[in-house]
């Protein structure tokens, strides 16, 4: 059943936003609801396939949206991606960083390439996407709402808030991107009134996360804990209206954990021995069906 936003449907009215990792998952969700707010969309990824899927399906909603292709990993694929998003629409009002990169594997079975990879798409790719964007997202600082200059959000993680079993590659790349928003949301949010943010998802069901962290081949011991509760894709879209909006306009340099407080609670959920296993089966598994694109468009 669809849930209905709570949200002025105009509230992202003539705003321009480009997201990473916007063709599917969470950040398909956001692409959508920022649509249907309102915004024209452009989402950016290195499957044409599901960059096609997105694009058609936004704008079968009537949403202006365009998809490009490019790795946040290569600094020219990230320029060549915001100058044709700005010529495209002729502004660049929101950047959301969603595209990300997991697998499960125990710290002595991580390679130290595979570790690179994680922080690379996460990390180093957040940072390229912001630093391409910041004198488009300037621009327009001065004919802009009450909101001020443009607005960037980064999607995070909880999982280094404590400690996390078999994802210290990912721990580390989101560590380095909530470090990330804070430092850009002080000296972009000084200089030029641009606020950054982020959010810290929690398991967010049907998206590649869950699959790969959760997945069938786990009986997770998890899931029968009390606080243990898995959030929907709409969750998260949410939350990133709040802070893009004129709602948040007063909120800058925050990682907004949405995730039903599940970060206060992490047990061991499989084997070591059995993570090598598991996980060589869900990479074999969503390599051969991609999360995102409809099985009968594959």
């Amino acid at each position: 059943m669809a849930m209905e936003s709570m949200f002025k449907p105009d509230i992202l009215k003539g705003k321009v936003a480009l997201l990473t990792g916007g063709g599917s998952g969470i950040g398909f969700e956001i692409s959508t609801q920022f649509g249907k707010h309102g915004a024209s969309v452009a989402i950016m990824g290195r499957r044409k396939q599901v960059l096609d899927s997105a694009v058609s399906s936004l704008r079968s909603l009537g949403i202006p949206a365009v998809g490009f292709e490019g790795d946040v990993r290569k600094q020219e694929d990230a320029k060549r991606v915001v100058e044709s998003t700005y010529n495209h629409f002729g502004r660049i009002d929101i950047l959301v960083n969603a595209a990300a990169g997991n697998f499960l594997a125990s710290a002595e079975d991580l390679s130290p390439k595979g570790f690179k990879t994680v922080m690379d798409i996460d990390s180093v790719g957040t940072f390229t996407m912001c630093h391409e964007a910041l004198k488009y997202l300037k621009k327009g600082a001065q004919g802009r709402s009450s909101s001020g200059g443009g607005t960037i959000l980064n999607i995070s993680a909880t999982l280094h808030y404590t400690a996390s079993w078999y994802q210290v590659h990912v721990s580390a790349a989101k560590a380095a991107v909530d470090a990330i928003t804070r430092n850009l949301a002080l000296e972009w949010g000084t200089d030029y009134d641009i606020r950054v943010n982020g959010i810290a998802p929690g398991p967010i069901g049907d998206t590649s996360g869950m699959d790969k962290l959760d997945p069938r081949e786990i009986n997770s011991e998890a899931r029968r804990l009390p606080l243990f509760k898995i959030g929907d894709k709409w969750d998260i879209a949410m939350a990133a209206l709040y802070l893009v909006s004129d709602a948040g306009k007063f909120v800058n340099g925050t990682t907004l954990i949405v995730d039903g407080g599940l970060w206060l609670s992490k047990p061991r959920h499989l084997p070591k021995e059995a993570v090598k296993q598991v996980s060589r089966s869900v990479e074999k598994r969503s390599r051969v069906n991609p999360v995102g694109v409809p099985t009968s468009k594959l």
